[in-house]
């Protein structure tokens, strides 16, 4: 009698553990996927920051308003580039109106990157197509500087 309840009990669990399986794999793919999402906004966050403070520094390292705006936008654009962040859409902005300010008082150039990070490659449901991460950079220029 007991073979015959072990086999009853054989044949009535056949398939569960495909059914198991079925219901799990979803569920470990869209967990790996928010991990994937998350670390890649983490990096793009410290990149774009990264990218708008060398911004800022290298226009307060310029002589003249004329020479730190290019400056600033071409240290930010290396900088995402060199770290390889792949933007949808990138805009480097540069504030070099500390240059105005009378030599001996205190002055800060000041940046911000904007990146447009995209998810599309990520498989996702319900994730955005992309989010805007903007980062702010500033630095002081010299305080006895000729500007």
């Amino acid at each position: 009698m007991s073979t015959r309840l072990s086999c009853q009990r054989v044949r009535g669990e056949r398939g569960s553990a495909t059914v198991e399986l079925a219901l799990l794999v979803p569920g470990l793919v869209l967990m790996l996927g928010l991990t994937l999402a998350g670390g890649r906004v983490w990096f793009a966050r410290t990149t774009v920051n990264e990218a708008a403070q060398s911004a800022a520094r290298a226009a307060s390292l310029a002589r003249s308003v004329g020479e730190a705006v290019p400056a600033g936008r071409q240290a930010g654009l290396q900088s995402l580039a060199t770290e390889g962040l792949e933007c949808r859409a990138t805009a480097v902005s540069v504030d070099a109106a500390a240059f105005a300010v009378p030599v001996g008082q205190p002055a800060t150039v000041r940046s911000a990157v904007t990146c447009d990070l995209s998810f599309a490659d990520l498989l996702l449901p319900g994730a955005p197509g992309a989010i805007r991460l903007v980062g702010r950079g500033a630095s002081a220029l010299d305080t006895y500087r000729a500007r």
